[in-house]
């Protein structure tokens, strides 16, 4: 119906640009004189460019679209390059150049106008240029370019959309944490660490299939061989460094907060050289078992990365529901910017039976926290539960505030 539409549209610019040219004729030719012909041969030129615009093919153009790269960080910027080239050289008075750009690029402030009016006149080759600042996190497509021409006096227009799509990817942005396990439990006690976690290879507990950032010299060949598949041997020390990390997604102003710092915390225990499990629910569960190495890095951050804030559940709920968590031996973490009674009853379940549970309870910057989040601050230390109230910008002191804490 739309197509329709303008093709009607079309046809009638086109009968009036007939129309016109008829008129001025008739007039020169019943009323004479200098005016009147004059009227008429000044209409001329600009009535047959109509005419002729109106027949010349518009769809050769070639579009190409350069992007400086492909994947980002949030906050960083993008510049954009679109080069258009044409096969004939027909005047073009003018042309608009349009990037469609998907929902959220469209709704971003910070950019130069993906919408250029260009000169052409014979040119076959034309570039424009724009940039858009502060990407925000996600994943963002590029859909076709729009391309318009006309004459001007505006009687004839010619419009083409040429399919052009491209995706970028923006990770959330993240700042650099010092990761310090809080305390490493052995059969014979426990201890402090600040150094890198290793694992004790004296310490050999089992054997368990090879994950990817397993070294060579872990290899049980012995049990590879009877399994007929790689086996690494499992070590006591790996019980006291695991981490998994369960982020709330519901719907919240401070979810780009949370995603942002929980980006940071997963880098800084993987690159610390302890392993992670992630679990976040939004409309879609998603878990990545506890695994360490740069592919468990990059699978969670290509997560992060799309993530949404529509989780229809609280993260209380995905704590008692995630039987898993309380089977295993671990530091459990939990990254939200809502602070309830029902999710302390909840960790302290967890943290009774196993003792490492850690809250970060996220905030905006010079955000102060309510009557209710300090009296339930108090709640957690005295149930014995780990918690830190980290502001936007200021992750680094995360593990600082838990120690306080």
């Amino acid at each position: 119906m739309k197509r329709l539409f303008f093709i009607i549209k079309d046809v009638w610019k086109l009968i009036v640009l007939f129309l016109l040219i008829i008129i001025t004729f008739s007039y020169a030719m019943f009323q004479g004189g200098f005016v009147s012909w004059f009227l008429f041969y000044s209409f001329l030129p600009f009535g047959f460019y109509a005419l002729a615009l109106a027949f010349v093919p518009i769809q050769n153009f070639e579009v190409e679209r350069v992007l400086t790269k492909n994947e980002f960080n949030a906050g960083e910027s993008i510049e954009i390059t679109l080069t258009i080239k044409r096969h004939t050289g027909f005047p073009l008075f003018y042309l608009i150049v349009e990037d469609k750009l998907g929902r959220e690029l469209r709704l971003l402030k910070q950019r130069s106008s993906e919408k250029k009016l260009l000169f052409p006149r014979f040119q076959k080759k034309l570039t424009v240029h724009y940039l858009m600042r502060n990407l925000p996190r996600g994943e963002h497509f590029f859909q076709h370019v729009r391309l318009k021409t006309g004459d001007p006096l505006g009687l004839i227009e010619r419009e083409v959309f040429i399919p052009l799509e491209d995706r970028i990817l923006v990770y959330p942005a993240y700042e650099e944490i010092t990761y310090r396990p809080f305390e490493n439990h052995y059969d014979h006690g426990m201890t402090a660490s600040n150094e890198r976690v290793q694992r004790d290879t004296s310490m050999a507990t089992g054997v368990r299939e090879y994950q990817p950032g397993d070294r060579f010299s872990w290899i049980n060949w012995k049990a590879s061989a009877k399994r007929n598949d790689i086996m690494t041997k499992e070590f006591e020390q790996r019980k006291s460094h695991d981490v998994f990390i369960l982020m709330d997604c519901t719907p919240e102003s401070r979810f780009e907060i949370i995603v942002a710092f929980t980006a940071s915390l997963v880098k800084a225990i993987l690159r610390k050289g302890a392993q992670t499990g992630f679990l976040s629910s939004s409309s879609e569960r998603v878990e990545f078992p506890i695994r360490g190495g740069d592919g468990q890095l990059q699978q969670i951050l290509y997560h992060l990365a799309k993530v949404k804030d529509n989780s229809e559940v609280t993260v209380d709920i995905v704590l008692e529901s995630e039987n898993f968590l309380s089977q295993q031996n671990y530091n459990l973490m939990l990254v939200t910017s809502q602070l309830t009674k029902q999710l302390l009853e909840k960790a302290s379940s967890y943290s009774s039976s196993k003792g490492n549970v850690t809250i970060f309870l996220m905030k905006k910057k010079g955000e102060s926290p309510s009557n209710s989040e300090l009296s339930l601050h108090q709640m957690a230390k005295a149930r014995g539960i780990r918690m830190a109230m980290i502001h936007d910008e200021r992750f680094t002191e995360a593990f600082s505030e838990v120690k306080r804490g």
